[in-house]
């Protein structure tokens, strides 16, 4: 059976400051296909108990999926959804774990061979908001004279920034869950196996109206590291609030 028509096990990852919540519409559209969802909470995200301004490295924020992956049986193979800031992790699990991936797809996502290595990078992967003027809240868990130790968007900024296109209720509901992401994110660094990572064809959506990854930085990313296909959709950095029916099409169709 080819992959196309075969039943998957996605695993989907969320973005700074969201949690497994943020696929609640698009989990029960993969499932009524038959397939198997995992969603994961990243250390200090979502439901994790753990205090994002603790965590102090890009290794313990994306732990959750590597202790996820390390724990699949023997020749169980997953597909890798992530979102935003969560193609960081996806792409560490791929130098990780390129053996039990059969697909990555990147939502609006950071797609970064090596992470954060060059100021290029940083340049492509890393939001620029300052257009909108002072939009973070930083704390510091160590004290004022040691680095940010956690980041979050200001309410007042959320729904413009992150979801201006999706229903109203659904920018409500995720400002009552957005959490602050750990600082240790800036400073993503992962190995440099090319032909691991290489070996596990990659996909990505890109967002017309983002303004958290802007179109310029989805398009720069992925003339530096070509996927095997890429497809649009006309909508804000949240299509999995904004135009989830589609989003699943899109996800099915690249199988």
């Amino acid at each position: 059976m080819g992959l196309a028509r075969a039943l998957q096990h996605f695993v989907l990852v969320h973005g700074t400051g969201h949690g497994a919540w943020c696929w609640s519409k698009l989990v029960p559209m993969l499932q009524g296909s038959g397939h198997r969802v995992t969603c994961i909470d990243l250390a200090g995200s979502g439901a994790s108990p753990v205090d994002p301004g603790s965590v102090r490295s890009f290794d313990e924020y994306t732990l959750p999926l590597v202790d996820f992956l390390s724990a699949r049986p023997a020749g169980e193979k997953v597909i890798l959804v992530g979102h935003s800031a969560g193609g960081l992790s996806v792409t560490h699990a791929t130098h990780l774990f390129s053996h039990r991936i059969k697909l990555a797809i990147f939502i609006a996502a950071t797609m970064l061979p090596l992470g954060y290595q060059t100021q290029q990078d940083m340049k492509d992967g890393a939001p620029d908001l300052t257009e909108f003027g002072d939009v973070y809240e930083l704390a510091f868990g160590l004290g004022m004279d040691h680095p940010p130790t956690s980041v979050a968007l200001q309410t007042k900024y959320q729904r413009m920034i992150l979801s201006q296109e999706s229903p109203p209720e659904d920018s409500e509901l995720a400002s009552a869950l957005l959490r602050p992401w750990p600082a240790a994110l800036s400073e993503a660094r992962f190995g440099t196996d090319w032909r691991a990572i290489d070996r596990v064809r990659r996909v990505y959506i890109t967002t017309a109206k983002d303004r958290m990854m802007k179109p310029e930085q989805q398009e720069a990313m992925i003339r530096r590291w070509p996927p095997s296909k890429v497809v649009a959709m006309d909508t804000d950095h949240s299509p999995f609030f904004s135009q989830p029916e589609r989003l699943f099409q899109l996800i099915v169709q690249s199988l």
